[in-house]
Parts: C-alpha cells; sequence; structure tokens
C-alpha cells in the first residue's frame, strides 16, 4: 500500500513550509487582476500565504507578493486583499 504525499508550499511572508490545505492562495489572473483563491484551482501565476494578517503584512513590507506575482500591486487592491484576508479568520 503507498503512502500519499501530501502537497508542501511556503509562506511568502513568514517562509515556513506548511501544508497546502493550511495555505491561502493568491493569484494574479491571465487578465492581470490579483484575487484571493479559495479553490486553489484558479488559472494564473499564484503565491501562497498564511491566514494571519502579521504574513500579509511581512510579504507587502518586503515586496514578496509583488514579486512572487510578477506585477504591482495597487494600493486599493492591497486593502481589498486585506478586508480578504479578514473575512477569512
Amino acid at each position: 500500500m503507498r503512502v500519499r504525499r501530501v502537497p508542501q508550499r511556503t509562506c511568502i511572508g513568514c517562509r515556513q513550509v506548511r501544508q497546502k490545505r493550511e495555505l491561502v492562495r493568491i493569484v494574479r489572473t491571465p487578465e492581470g487582476e490579483v484575487v484571493v483563491d479559495l479553490t486553489g484551482k484558479k488559472a494564473g501565476r499564484g503565491a501562497y500565504i498564511c491566514s494571519a494578517p502579521a504574513c500579509l503584512e511581512a510579504a507587502l513590507r518586503a515586496k514578496q507578493l509583488e514579486r512572487a506575482l510578477n506585477t504591482s500591486i495597487s494600493p486599493e487592491k492591497i486593502s481589498a486583499l486585506r478586508q480578504e484576508l479578514g473575512n477569512i479568520v
């Protein structure tokens, strides 16, 4: 009997490796929009982050989110991401 491997991802805020299901995916869609992907299946370039607000702040401060998604993020979109992640916690 084979043991299934659990997918691991790294949080871009705190750099901790966790199970994929424990993290929230933020994706840049092919249209260039940055959105929170709760299903983990949307098309586009994705980055994983813990649901803790401190991890989002650390990723924004170090510009890790912009680097991971290869795009610049407007202040309005940053506040929308903060609000969406705040609703998840």
